[in-house]
């Protein structure tokens, strides 16, 4: 499809990120309701190899560490195309996805997953057909508007000896790689395990181990089950003196925060400048939501960026929002021979960079934009 029949008007919101004084949880507002935000979603796990090799590295640990065996259930929150369930049907699992983008439940449907295609809450919870040994939600607990509502439902949905996992980016990490294009209107929360601790146990749950990951820039992965079901390993409270010590619960560190931010902007925009005053071109790689948040926030458009390119069918042909940058198939690159490839996707700058070896036949060269500018 022509990029011209996407250009069409669109709504612009403003995006403030605030924290709570008591809690230190950290959320921005709630100005576009979740049902327009997930309800027809473009977002499809399984374009991604490296998060594919994720999910199976996932599957093998956890049946292996609580011994899991068919017909025991596995449940997954925000099931997404079933990148993950999949993994688990192979292995003669019964499973069940909760997915509220019914375009995307359809896509898990054609491989054996059965999903729920609802936002999963206290009420949904209760008219679930079967509670989980095994309740997953991978990339959720940020994207949830009404945090309580939710993490109810997770201790309805959780059998009494049931195994909770959630992955979600960590504040940490966030704060001190300077991650602030994270923040866009689909995140509605930014975690700390001092904050998903409290919020846990304000419903019934206790968390009882904790991963550091290197998935989305940094992320947690958290174990939880009902009280006294898992032995508690050390590894909770060793984090969470770290992130004291790290100032999340000091509020003059968001606010010193702010200022690496500006300094992010300031040198991006300083090596874009310079580069077109080189007569260089410069494109995108990938269309995720951060990618929106710098390129708005440094006031990005085609004037520095040709076009950006995007592997998933469901993004090719449309404009990049605010930017109006134009998203075409990965082969455009090939085409035109850009002097560099800016990754807006950094998180996965190690797959894209395999996957795009080619730029150096001509010279090409990424440009990783955080946590601080790089030219590779």
């Amino acid at each position: 499809m022509e990029v011209a029949a996407r250009n069409r008007p669109e709504p612009f919101y403003v995006l403030h990120a605030f924290v709570c004084g008591q809690c230190f949880l950290v959320q921005v507002e709630e100005l576009e309701k979740a049902e327009n935000i997930y309800s027809d979603y473009a977002y499809f796990s399984s374009y991604s190899d490296s998060w594919l090799q994720h999910a199976r590295n996932y599957v093998e640990m956890v049946v292996a560490r609580f011994d899991l065996k068919p017909p025991q259930q596995i449940i997954e929150i925000a099931s997404n195309d079933g990148y993950l369930l999949q993994y688990f049907v192979a292995r003669g699992f019964p499973v069940l996805g909760v997915e509220p983008a019914a375009n995307i439940a359809a896509v898990a449907e054609k491989k054996g997953i059965p999903a729920v295609v609802k936002f999963f809450g206290e009420r949904i919870a209760r008219e679930l057909p079967v509670q989980a040994d095994l309740l997953i939600g991978n990339n959720v607990l940020a994207h949830v508007p009404r945090l309580n509502d939710f993490v109810r439902g997770l201790q309805i949905a959780l059998k009494p000896a049931g195994v909770l996992t959630m992955e979600f980016p960590h504040l940490m990490r966030l704060i001190a790689e300077n991650q602030f294009d994270t923040i866009y209107h689909e995140h509605f929360s930014y975690l700390s395990l001092l904050t998903v601790e409290k919020i846990f146990g304000a419903h019934g749950l206790e968390l009882f181990d904790v991963e550091e990951l290197p998935t989305h820039g940094g992320s947690l992965r958290i174990y939880a089950c009902h009280p006294g079901a898992h032995p508690r390993s050390p590894r909770v409270a060793e984090l969470q003196v770290r992130e004291v010590a790290a100032g999340l619960t000091r509020l003059e560190t968001y606010g010193e925060f702010t200022e690496q931010v500006k300094e992010t902007k300031r040198k991006l925009l300083e090596f874009l400048i310079a580069a077109k005053r080189d007569g260089k071109t410069v494109v995108g790689y990938g269309a995720p939501g951060k990618g929106n948040t710098l390129l708005n926030y440094c006031g990005i458009k085609t004037d520095f960026l040709d076009y950006t390119v995007d592997r998933s069918p469901y993004k090719q042909g449309r404009l990049l929002p605010g930017s109006r940058i134009p998203i075409f198939h990965p082969d455009k690159i090939r085409e035109t021979k850009p002097d560099y490839v800016l990754i807006l996707p950094w998180n996965l700058k190690t797959e894209i960079m395999q996957q795009m070896a080619y730029i150096r036949e001509w010279g090409g060269q990424f440009v990783v934009p955080i946590p601080e500018l790089r030219v590779c």
